[in-house]
């Protein structure tokens, strides 16, 4: 008989709820591949690339879902305790880990934060928008599989192996493209997720809001930074994908600027996912744009 590990009193606060129960992970799969929940999308598609055929990833937060004030639900946390992996970015996003690994029954789940071996910037959760920190990443979640899995190491690794030679080639690509860049400053009609590349590749940046997309610019924050754009002859502006483009359109439209999406990769919509796209093929249409926005020959 199939079964299911639960946390009893979360299933049956559901069982009272009007809505129907989420479907949850079978506990016992008769293929016996490796369960892997993860949260957010790079560390779901990293699990998925190394783990290949030999594992089964569930990500967390729902494609097209701001992540940073999203809170698991029941079913979540029922899929966590059924999980053999559990990989999330660290705490800055996901503050509410902890509480739920205190809570949770199955002894054997492996949890993983990908952060660990990174240099974090202090508040700033955007840790894969760093290739450095993602060659650390995928060695973390390769550790896991493989601490699950032994008998099956060298496929993983050879799996590694290939991501880490991809992450190799964008990140020489961002380098060479960046390097012909006529402009050196992005202009961010967002939230500030960019700093890691940023730094990393020698760019100015300026970001209409915080670090979390909640936080509104002031209506002096967009004058000054309308003034700016118009003072430096910005061309382009760019804009996120899981946030209103209000911002950036109300200054494209006082400004000219044309607006270019630039997608810090928290999550993806649900048709891209669907598709197969990978965190790799995002990054390279970051890089298109930003090719075209900071002029790059």
């Amino acid at each position: 008989m199939k079964k299911f590990i639960v946390i009893s009193a979360l299933f049956l606060s559901l069982a009272g709820c009007g809505n129907s129960v989420p479907e949850l992970i079978d506990a016992e799969k008769s293929d016996k591949k490796l369960i892997i929940v993860t949260t957010l999308f790079p560390v779901y598609d990293f699990a998925k690339s190394v783990g290949g055929d030999m594992v089964e990833v569930t990500l967390l937060v729902p494609p097209g879902t701001e992540p940073h004030e999203y809170e698991p639900t029941a079913s979540d946390i029922i899929n966590i305790n059924n999980a053999d992996v559990f990989a999330y970015t660290g705490g800055f996003m996901e503050r509410w880990v902890p509480g739920i690994l205190g809570s949770v029954t199955n002894k054997n789940l492996e949890a993983v934060n990908m952060s660990e071996g990174t240099e974090i910037v202090e508040g700033d959760p955007h840790i894969w928008l760093d290739f450095d920190h993602d060659r650390i990443m995928v060695k973390n979640i390769a550790d896991a599989i493989v601490r699950k899995n032994p008998e099956n190491k060298n496929y993983y690794e050879k799996n590694l192996e290939d991501l880490l030679s991809k992450i190799d080639k964008i990140d020489y690509d961002y380098k060479m493209t960046i390097s012909l860049c006529k402009s050196k400053e992005i202009v961010y009609g967002g939230h500030y997720a960019f700093g890691y590349l940023v730094r990393k590749f020698g760019l100015g940046y300026i970001a209409a809001q915080g670090l979390s997309p909640d936080s509104e610019p002031t209506a002096k924050d967009l004058i000054e930074l309308t003034n700016q754009v118009r003072k430096n002859s910005v061309e382009y502006i760019f804009y996120e994908e899981l946030a209103s483009p209000k911002v950036a359109e109300t200054i494209s439209n006082e400004t000219g600027a044309e607006m270019l999406l630039l997608n810090n990769l928290e999550s993806l919509p649900r048709d891209e996912i669907a598709s197969g796209k990978t965190f790799i093929d995002a990054m390279y249409e970051n890089l298109n744009n930003i090719k075209t926005g900071l002029d790059c020959k």
